[in-house]
């Protein structure tokens, strides 16, 4: 199979989807990997390292597109993209498509086959290509977080662990998965006062025993989300619903009641949000906005501000699957392989993931009534 990686183009997003390393597995398993010149550049990969492993450089995204068989990328592709979608073309990214209707429409427009990484899913829930970014969104949300709480930033003028004899300030986690946890780890090493908010008793009983008691767990629910919110210094969004809009646990009456310099950082963002207030997608060159005197991080690609990190994480997850649905071509990867089937979001022109197609309300279609009999 012929991979194409072409250079992402949001906004100050520096990751790329393949290391060198990467492209050297690919090569040695017999396929084809081409690379957009400077693609890996922002994650301090060069071309050299690319073209000594194999790879061919091409001048353009263009070409890249053209002559590929499977684009492997990170972020979600721009209208500027969409150009570049033809029919027997398998898009392997992350896609966030619930919060994404005219991507959705192209996607379906042009018989792409869509694979999100995002929804890849694991018979125990967990959602192996998601993992490693959300640990880095979890992390860096305590990070910008507390810089954001500086006075000179627009925050409070907070230090997360405050000094001996000053209270340290109230970290608020909305969500006890991947996200929620990492960023509960960083809060908590840095001395704030912490609590996570979680619906799933188990996962609060689970936290508790990790943490040995050290933060406070409270059950999701409005009366608790109000009160908490109305305290916290840093309020951090962390709600996933795999594959569909995150849903609104926090109303704007909360914001208002918020202390005036208090920092909001969504992670949730690139699903559509979990705070009403996080109204607008922020870029690492413009991160922040201000309503009703709380300052609002909204960047949807957190980990692109980290792309040496990311890349090398995210490489080290999404190569297997590469490896599978090269080696095996798409349609009997996704046979033998169930937590693929899940992250086919769009396939020969129909919506394929039912959150999706509830999100934005399009017809879904069951992937298995599409395939090929095997």
């Amino acid at each position: 199979m012929i991979i194409g990686i072409p250079k992402e183009i949001k906004n100050n997003e520096n990751r790329v989807a393949l290391t060198p390393g990467g492209a050297a597995v690919l090569r040695e398993a017999g396929h084809s990997v081409i690379v957009e010149a400077g693609a890996g550049a922002g994650s301090g990969f060069s071309d050299d390292e690319y073209a000594k492993e194999g790879a061919e450089l091409l001048p353009s995204a263009a070409e890249v597109w053209s002559k590929a068989e499977m684009i492997m990328k990170v972020k979600e592709p721009l209208p500027a993209e969409f150009g570049y979608f033809r029919e027997e073309l398998t898009l392997f990214t992350y896609l966030h498509l619930a919060a994404e209707p005219k991507l959705t429409e192209a996607l379906v427009q042009h018989k792409v086959t869509a694979i999100a990484y995002e929804t890849i899913q694991l018979p125990n829930g967990g959602l192996p290509l998601l993992t490693p970014m959300s640990e880095v969104a979890g992390r860096m949300s305590v990070q910008v977080g507390a810089q954001f709480l500086e006075k000179n930033y627009g925050g409070r003028g907070i230090l997360l662990g405050g000094v001996p004899g000053v209270p340290p300030a109230d970290v608020i986690i909305l969500g006890g998965g991947i996200v929620g946890t990492n960023a509960a780890k960083m809060a908590l090493g840095l001395g704030a006062n912490v609590v996570v908010i979680e619906r799933s008793a188990e996962r609060l009983r689970y936290l508790d025993d990790v943490f040995h008691g050290r933060i406070r767990t409270l059950m999701s629910n409005p009366y608790n989300i109000a009160n908490a919110v109305q305290k916290a210094d840093l309020l951090i969004g962390a709600v996933l619903i795999p594959g569909a809009k995150a849903p609104k646990l926090v109303s704007e009456e909360m914001v208002r009641q918020m202390k005036p310099g208090a920092v909001i950082v969504d992670v949730a963002v690139d699903q559509g949000g979990s705070i009403a207030t996080v109204d607008r997608v922020t870029t690492h060159s413009a991160p922040t906005y201000e309503k009703h005197g709380v300052l609002h991080y909204a960047v949807a690609n957190m980990p692109g501000a980290v792309p040496r990190t990311s890349t090398l994480a995210l490489t080290n997850v999404t190569i297997g699957y590469a490896l599978e649905l090269a080696g095996k071509g798409v349609t009997r990867a996704l046979y033998g392989n169930p937590p693929l089937k899940l992250g086919v979001n769009t396939y020969q022109g129909h919506v394929t993931y039912p959150a999706v197609a509830e999100s934005l309300g399009l017809p879904y279609t069951g992937l298995d009534s599409l395939l090929p009999i095997s």
